[in-house]
C-alpha cells in the first residue's frame, strides 16, 4: 500500500487514539465508551477524501485502543504510510530563496522528513526564519525576520501554548515604494510545532496571506 497519511493527519489520529486511552481509564460504562468509539473513527475518518477498503482496514482497529501501549502499537503500524516531504537540496533551496545567495539545507532536514508539514530553519546570522510548504504539489517558500526575543502563547501553525518568537516578513504594498509587515507568533522549535500541527489550514493561509 502506498503512504497516504499526512503529518497532520497523523497527529491528529494519535490524539483521538489518547482520547481513547483517556476515556477507558476514567469511564466504565461501556455504552458511553463504545460512543465513544465511533465517535473517534468517525472523525479520523473524516480527516480523509476517499479511502480504498485497505486504508480503511488499516485505521479502523483505533476503535480497540484501550491503554497507552496499544495506541504505541498503533502508531507505529501507521508510521510506514506517511507521506514523505519532498526531498530537499541545496538548489531546491536556492530556487526558492534566490536573495539569499548562501543559504544551505541544514544537513538534519536532508534525513526522514515523514513526520513534516513543513521546513522550518533559522540562519542565526541574519536572524532570518525560512519556512518551506507543500502546496498544490509545489514546494512554496517564504522568509522573514525571526529575533532570539521569545515569549509563552499560541502559536499561529499549531495553536498550542508554547515558546513562540515574532515571525515578520516584508511584502510589497499597494504602491511599489511602499513594503508592508505581515506575520504572527510562531513556535520557536519548528520540530516541535510540526508534531503539534493537526491541520494544515492555519498555515497555508498565512504562507498564502505573505504571498499576496
Amino acid at each position: 500500500m502506498e503512504p497516504f497519511i499526512r503529518n497532520d493527519q497523523y497527529n491528529f489520529i494519535r490524539r483521538q487514539a489518547q482520547k481513547l486511552v483517556n476515556g477507558h481509564s476514567t469511564v466504565a460504562d461501556q455504552s458511553v465508551l463504545k460512543a465513544l468509539e465511533s465517535l473517534v473513527l468517525e472523525q479520523v475518518m473524516s480527516r480523509f477524501g476517499k479511502l480504498t477498503d485497505e486504508q480503511k482496514w488499516l485505521l479502523d482497529p483505533i476503535v480497540n485502543i484501550q491503554d497507552k501501549e496499544e495506541a504505541e502499537r498503533f502508531m507505529a503500524h501507521l508510521k510506514p504510510y506517511l507521506i514523505p516531504f519532498d526531498e530537499l537540496t541545496d538548489n531546491t533551496v536556492k530556487k526558492l530563496f534566490p536573495k539569499a545567495k548562501k543559504l544551505k539545507v541544514p544537513a538534519m532536514l536532508k534525513t526522514d522528513l515523514r513526520e513534516f508539514s513543513y521546513i522550518g530553519w533559522d540562519d542565526v546570522g541574519s536572524q532570518r526564519r525560512y519556512l518551506i510548504l507543500q502546496k498544490d504539489g509545489r514546494l512554496v517558500g517564504v522568509s522573514g525576520n525571526f529575533g532570539s526575543n521569545s515569549k509563552k502563547g499560541i502559536c499561529a501553525f499549531c495553536h498550542n501554548y508554547t515558546e513562540t518568537g515574532l515571525f515578520l516578513s516584508e511584502t510589497k504594498g499597494s504602491s511599489q515604494e511602499a513594503f508592508v509587515k505581515r506575520g504572527n507568533y510562531i513556535c520557536r522549535d519548528s520540530r516541535t510545532c510540526n508534531r503539534n500541527l493537526t491541520t494544515l489550514e492555519r498555515i497555508e493561509d498565512f504562507v498564502e496571506r505573505l504571498n499576496r
